[in-house]
């Protein structure tokens, strides 16, 4: 007659062996994804050193603009510069975010280097404002699409944030500080028409590089509380198609000095549904209490579903 326990370890064996192989696929697909934004990304930013930037002797801020400035002064190739500026950054980021972000890191600053080696791309335009906008677009676009696949090729965020848990101060102040001392140099060095115009190629760096890493949408969180929270809670899910989390809360002032139980409603939408939302509450509780934040990204969960009418 069969053992039960050995039946019970065959099935739990077999169990453990396919959730193994579940996150093994799972970390396998990722990791593919990851490589190909990197990859995707070294060829953008690459395009965009080469077909605009380096024949004009514009610049970006961060290490990349580093790069470039040096390289414009002293004639030194960009692809070794680009190695040298970020080498510290790496081992920075290995010590502030982990080996798996620094191999990550050196993957793609290594691939960026060989890239602008290695592969020709043709002069796209002489146009300085042309070369200003879409150098900084491709070159945005290739940082946005690293930092999407968890990796950098620009190091400056790396020391901005080193720097803020040593300082003190924001992300945010050091990498403008850094930046104003960028252009300030090269104002110096090449020409002030040269730094505005590498300030513009910054701007839309930087714009482009917001939008790859947040999307296409920009998502609004939406906190209600109201005494007809039902209601609302109805119209979010039938008539916009939104998923709601309620939690169960407690009020911290009345009249009396009681508190009493209250619902509160959450809920994630675009910036382009906020004015909807705002009027189908208004007309459930004009006095509902609500707060939004912006979101930067989401990943799981019900986020959209098809409205009823």
């Amino acid at each position: 007659m069969p053992n039960k326990n050995n039946h019970i370890f065959y099935f739990m064996t077999i169990a453990m062996t396919n959730q193994k192989q579940s996150r093994f696929m799972t970390s396998l697909k990722n990791n593919i994804k990851d490589v190909l934004l990197i990859i995707i990304g070294i060829f953008s930013a690459s395009f965009g050193f080469k077909g605009f930037l380096l024949t004009n002797d514009f610049i970006d801020g961060g290490a990349t603009g580093i790069s470039l400035l040096i390289s414009a002064i002293s004639g030194v190739p960009l692809y070794i510069l680009i190695i040298a500026v970020n080498l510290p950054f790496i081992f920075m980021g290995y010590k502030t975010m982990g080996k798996h972000f620094a191999v990550k890191t050196a993957f793609a600053i290594a691939g960026l280097a060989l890239c602008v080696a290695t592969v020709s791309f043709p002069n796209v335009t002489n146009d300085d404002l042309l070369v200003a906008i879409f150098g900084g677009f491709f070159l945005g676009a290739g940082i946005g699409l690293a930092v999407r696949g968890g990796a950098v090729i620009d190091g400056t965020e790396i020391l901005a944030i080193y720097l803020s848990k040593k300082l003190g101060t924001t992300i945010g102040d050091i990498i403008i500080l850094i930046n104003v001392l960028i252009f300030s140099i090269a104002a110096y060095l090449l020409s002030i028409e040269i730094a505005l115009y590498s300030m513009i190629t910054y701007i839309s760096a930087s714009k482009t590089l917001d939008f790859i890493i947040e999307g296409i949408e920009e998502y609004i969180g939406v906190t209600i509380i109201s005494s007809k929270n039902n209601e609302i809670k109805n119209m979010i899910t039938d008539k916009l198609g939104r998923g709601v989390t309620i939690y169960n809360g407690q009020g911290g002032y009345n009249k009396n000095g009681d508190t009493n139980k209250i619902d509160i409603l959450y809920t994630v939408i675009t910036r382009l549904e906020l004015s909807r939302v705002n009027n189908e509450i208004d007309k459930i509780d004009p006095k509902a209490f609500i707060v939004m934040n912006s979101v930067k990204d989401l990943k799981g969960g019900i986020i959209k579903k098809r409205p009823l009418h």
